[in-house]
Formats: C-alpha cells, structure tokens, sequence
C-alpha cells in the first residue's frame, strides 16, 4: 500500500549548503557585534569629551564660582575679569572662556573656573547644556551607525532626536 501522507517530505540540502547557510548567519552576527561596538564607541567618546567640561559646569561645591565680563575675543577664546562671588575664591584680572560659551562683549557671565588654571565655563543651565554638545553630537553620529549597520531603525530615530534636542536646546540657552 502506498504511502498517503499529505505532509511533503523534508528536503535534503547539502552539507556545503549548510555551512554556507551557517557562515551567512554568523557574518550577520558580527556584523551587528562590530556595528553595536563602534556606537558605543561614538558614546563613550562623547561622554568622555563632555564630562571634561561638564563637570566643572554641574558640580560645583568647592569650586572658584563667579562673574565674568567679556572684555575681549580672539580666535577661539574670550578674555575679561574675574570677579568671585562666592567661596575661597580671588580676583583675576583675565580668565578665558570658550567663544561659543560667552554672551556679547561688556557682559557678564556667571563661570566657574577650573582649579590650577585660568580657564573658566560658563555656569547655570546655558553652560550645562553647552558643556554636553559634544555628547549630542556623538548620539547624532551613533544613530547614523545604528540605523545604517544594525538596522534598529526607531532605536537610531530616538537617538538622532535626542540629539537635536541637546543640541536646540544648548543652542536656544546660549
């Protein structure tokens, strides 16, 4: 009596099939791996050249706290007097701020400047917000990465978001 069974029989791939099938998978796999490691990369760096500024704009028990008028700016810097308004800290006759952080000249700004130095950066949520620029431009870069090699596109949507957001905002509080 012949067989009649409805379900069609499994077929057989070779063997090269098989591995071929298998290194595909794994290829996949990597490819994910290396894509995941290089946006968590793009982040760390991000944090880490954020935090260098951030720090003195977001912790500021015992740090040098107070004003600084723009007298003048060159290049990348603008210089002016320093003024404390608060704590151990001392009269200077010139501080520099970053450009992008500081108002127009004649104005005050309210800073915290970086022990042992002369440099200062700029306080309150406009010098926060400014501080982590580089951060909003690490996760811009990193949803590129995250929708382009591990195709988690809302992932990299809302990562990219995130990023104008920081970004706007740091612009609209300067």
């Amino acid at each position: 009596m012949p067989r009649s069974s409805t379900r069609p029989r499994p077929v057989r791939r070779s063997r090269t099939r098989r591995a071929g099938e298998s290194a595909y998978g794994a290829l996949l796999v990597v490819r994910i791996a290396v894509m995941g490691l290089l946006a968590a990369l793009l982040l760390v760096a991000g944090v880490w050249t954020s935090w260098h500024t951030a720090q003195y704009a977001m912790l500021v028990k015992a740090r040098e706290r107070g004003l600084m008028t723009v007298s003048a700016c060159a290049g990348e810097r603008c210089t002016g007097p320093y003024v404390p308004t608060g704590g151990d800290g001392r009269r200077r006759s010139k501080v520099t701020i970053a450009q992008a952080a500081a108002p127009d000249e004649g104005e005050r700004v309210e800073v915290v400047v970086e022990p042992g130095t002369t440099h200062a950066v700029r306080a309150g949520t406009a010098g926060i917000l400014h501080a982590w620029v580089p951060f909003a431009g690490a996760l811009l870069l990193a949803a590129l990465v995250v929708a382009g090699g591990m195709r988690m596109r809302r992932t990299a949507w809302v990562m990219g978001l995130l990023g104008v957001v920081l970004l706007g905002a740091a612009y609209a509080a300067m």
